[in-house]
């Protein structure tokens, strides 16, 4: 038989959890490949790009979608756990899910509209459909958007599931590899100390640390106030510095950006969105799967004009 399609293996899956138990995803790659009946040939067909066994990589994004349309979790790294939403719909008796019936879950719809990962955002966005009709180029660039997209949500889980310390250092870390601090190796370090004055990082950009950026980390999923702000350049006073970087796994009022762009010190706000997006692009905790190279006709080589 043909391995199934990534749609039709979600139904399988959140039935496969509907005992309400944790599962981890090697036992439930066996439970939905016994349960389809997937021959010995299908568990050994790969992807040709991945080398990863396609119903894997199947099961994957299906588990990834439902979680998106909030009807599973992750509990831990690996493991997966059906919700309260989750059991609600398989009472429910659906006869297929598939995109479309996920559309309905407003998470699940927020997660499809895709903008340019690294564009303002005044980008309209687009509702990404593979099924759809659209050039190759269109349907791989859609497609990046989505992935990193899934990405930068798997980076912020597992932030949180690390310890304030690490993501002290983590920032750290961002920051020099964005070059700030140039080739020191002593350039940045976290602080993470209650006597730190509301500083958790430092970043000297010369060696003699005659230039300075101070750091302020916040593992937070509320939503970052001016207050916070204000306390933040209060301490940048105490240090006598005019630069500084304030990063949350959250998000910024525009109280807290207006309040920002008015005080002469130059302060940096980064939100989760934008920290995992400078994650990915500097290598910070994401390792390359697979370049692709696309290429196009190159019409002055092929020109025999003298």
């Amino acid at each position: 038989m043909v391995v199934p399609s990534y749609e039709t293996f979600m139904l399988p899956c959140l039935k496969a959890l509907a005992d309400n138990k944790e599962i981890d995803m090697m036992s439930l790659y066996d439970k939905l490949a016994e349960s389809m009946g997937l021959s010995q040939e299908d568990l050994l067909e790969k992807l040709p790009t991945q080398g990863q066994a396609t119903y894997k990589n199947r099961i994957g994004w299906a588990k990834t979608y439902l979680k998106k349309a909030g009807l599973l979790e992750n509990t831990k790294r690996a493991h997966v756990k059906i919700t309260d939403l989750g059991l609600k719909v398989l009472t429910s008796a659906p006869e297929k899910i598939d995109n479309q019936f996920l559309m309905q879950f407003p998470s699940f719809a927020e997660f499809k509209e895709i903008k340019n990962f690294a564009s303002d955002n005044n980008s309209q966005p687009v509702v990404l459909d593979l099924s759809a009709q659209g050039t190759p180029r269109e349907l791989i660039d859609n497609a990046f958007e989505l992935i990193n997209k899934d990405l930068a949500d798997e980076i912020l889980d597992s932030i949180f599931r690390c310890s304030p310390k690490f993501f002290e250092n983590l920032v750290v870390d961002l920051m020099i590899s964005m070059g700030y601090g140039g080739s020191n190796e002593e350039a940045g370090k976290a602080i993470g100390r209650s006597s730190d004055g509301g500083i958790d990082g430092v970043i000297n950009e010369d060696k003699l640390g005659l230039d300075t950026i101070y750091l302020q980390a916040k593992r937070w999923t509320n939503t970052v106030g001016a207050p916070q702000i204000r306390d933040f350049v209060g301490s940048l006073v105490g240090k006598q510095s005019n630069k500084g970087v304030f990063i949350t796994t959250s998000k910024f009022s525009g109280e807290a950006v207006t309040y920002a762009n008015s005080v002469q010190h130059k302060v940096i706000l980064i939100d989760g969105k934008r920290l995992t997006e400078l994650m990915i692009e500097y290598g910070i905790g994401v390792s390359e799967l697979k370049t692709y190279s696309l290429k196009k006709i190159d019409f002055d080589y092929f020109s025999e004009d003298v």
